[in-house]
């Protein structure tokens, strides 16, 4: 009952209407938004999707692989243009 008198109550949504399914985001959805986000073109709904339905941690850590990963694609690139310019 103290939930209710602190205004948090599983009660505020009518009866009628039905609840909304949350299902947790797979990994593939979380990359596919994560690397939509990189590229700046995500979408408004995939992004309130995201905020209502994903972790935070999941997306930190998808963030940071994804970042690492870009980093080191361009390391790679510069080495392999060092390589062959210095043949």
């Amino acid at each position: 009952m103290l939930s209710h008198y602190a205004g948090i109550s599983s009660l505020d949504q009518p009866e009628n209407e039905p609840r909304d399914e949350r299902r947790e985001l797979s990994f593939m959805d979380t990359f596919k938004s994560t690397a939509m986000a990189f590229l700046g073109v995500q979408s408004n709904a995939n992004r309130e999707r995201d905020f209502s339905q994903g972790k935070m941690s999941h997306f930190i850590w998808m963030g940071l692989i994804l970042g690492a990963a870009f980093v080191l694609t361009l390391v790679g690139v510069v080495q392999l243009v060092l390589h062959f310019a210095g043949s």
